[in-house]
């Protein structure tokens, strides 16, 4: 693929509008509002049991992030996720801080054993936990992975069948047969709280708009997403402008901009 598939993606999002229902946490889910609406999509977060299943029939993709976990959450998105995978609806897994406790690891094996997940995207780390690699996971935003990034993933997308997307300096994204990598981002992008959730979102929003190609979606999120970050790290004055700046730039971007300066490209020999 290149970067005119992701501006054609981006394009669709705008003119469908696609209602992405978030079953996330309280610490960013005011940036994956927003990030929703500037890419041109439509947020709604609902995370109560007794409504979660109405509100995702509604939705054209679901995003599950277990960023402030507990186990009526947890209820909620096997809830969700099931009428989604019922009606057809992706849905977008951020396995927030998988390994570094238990509850977390559990939840998110739950959720990958339980559900039809289209797209898993976490960090190093994360994918690490679920793939069964020498990983670590400190908090909820960092973590380590000794073993190579691009095995790591081909390895978790096989024992999920999820389109996974592994974030960091080059995100790799793989069905379990291709692999793609992104490279667009700044190193300003991990000084703020709350980037992994958005570009989740973003993925919803790109998922919604596809037929069924989960690959392209999420390596077209992650590369809109990530031009944005260096367009708005030219006149950062730190991270808090920085998190403004990514808004407004994804609020203004043309699908032409992202079409010429999408950096993905096909790793082939894996």
């Amino acid at each position: 693929m290149d970067g005119k598939t992701a501006a054609e993606m981006l394009t669709k999002i705008r003119s469908e509008k696609p209602v992405v229902h978030h079953i996330t946490n309280y610490v960013t889910v005011n940036d994956c509002a927003n990030i929703t609406i500037c890419a041109g999509a439509s947020p709604v977060m609902a995370d109560s049991k007794d409504e979660v299943s109405e509100m995702v029939s509604i939705a054209g993709a679901l995003v599950l992030n277990i960023g402030t976990l507990n186990h009526d959450i947890i209820e909620s998105m096997l809830i969700a996720g099931n009428t989604a995978n019922d009606l057809g609806i992706p849905v977008i897994l951020d396995p927030v801080g998988a390994g570094a406790t238990k509850l977390r690891t559990k939840a998110a094996l739950k959720l990958t054993d339980e559900l039809i997940i289209s797209v898993i995207k976490g960090n190093a780390g994360e994918i690490g936990v679920l793939a069964g690699a020498k990983a670590t996971v400190r908090g909820v935003d960092s973590g380590s992975l000794e073993d190579d990034p691009v095995q790591t993933a081909l390895k978790c997308s096989e024992l999920t069948g999820a389109v996974v997307a592994l974030s960091g300096p080059k995100d790799i994204v793989t069905d379990g047969s291709s692999v793609l990598s992104v490279e667009n981002g700044h190193p300003m992008m991990v000084n703020l709280s709350g980037t992994g959730c958005m570009a989740s979102s973003l993925t919803g929003a790109f998922s919604a708009v596809c037929s069924d190609d989960y690959l392209v979606a999420a390596a077209s999120a992650l590369a809109t997403f990530g031009l944005c970050g260096e367009k708005a790290s030219v006149y950062a004055k730190g991270p808090y402008s920085f998190r403004t700046g990514l808004c407004d730039e994804l609020y203004r971007l043309r699908p032409v901009e992202l079409g010429v300066d999408a950096k993905i490209r096909e790793i082939n020999g894996v």
